[in-house]
């Protein structure tokens, strides 16, 4: 390989992690904000973002997107469950959480908030980040029949909480 070809390697290399982390920071906290609310979304954000860097697959990581929301979605079911005791101690005193967007309205924000982590993740990819099914399955790395199967539940909640 001439001193060019070497340079294009490294240059391609070089698209370092700084850079992927710069294109989808803000799709990924914003992902985060609606499964774990503003107060822990960059907390997740960072995590996740700093397991994958440190994985031995990163550089054989070809969409480096879906990688990113996976580990974030993952990261917020971790949170989730390490701190699901004390969350519910402090629901009771603290504010809702999910971020309050003006054209939602509060009872269906009420409602989005019970689903589970998953289901907020299923629901947000799909009518949010309007993705299809197979989309979202990628993305958090499950089924596309899991999606569906997410997808159904979390609808049938809203339904029954908001009629």
């Amino acid at each position: 390989m001439d001193d060019d070809g070497a340079a294009l390697a490294i240059d391609s290399k070089k698209r370092s992690d700084a850079e992927v982390y710069g294109e989808h920071a803000v799709a990924l906290v914003q992902f985060a904000t609606v499964l774990v609310g503003a107060g822990d979304a960059q907390d997740v954000v960072s995590s996740a973002v700093l397991r994958s860097l440190g994985s031995p697959v990163w550089c054989e990581v070809e969409n480096h997107r879906s990688y990113l929301y996976q580990a974030v979605a993952n990261e917020a079911r971790n949170l989730y469950r390490s701190e699901s005791r004390r969350r519910k101690r402090e629901a009771r005193m603290s504010q809702p959480v999910l971020v309050y967007l003006p054209e939602i309205r509060p009872e269906v924000q009420r409602a989005v908030e019970r689903l589970s982590v998953r289901q907020r993740a299923v629901v947000y990819l799909t009518y949010w980040e309007d993705m299809t099914d197979q989309m979202v399955a990628d993305y958090l790395g499950i089924s596309a029949g899991s999606v569906r199967r997410h997808l159904a539940r979390a609808r049938d909640h809203l339904r029954k909480a908001l009629l």
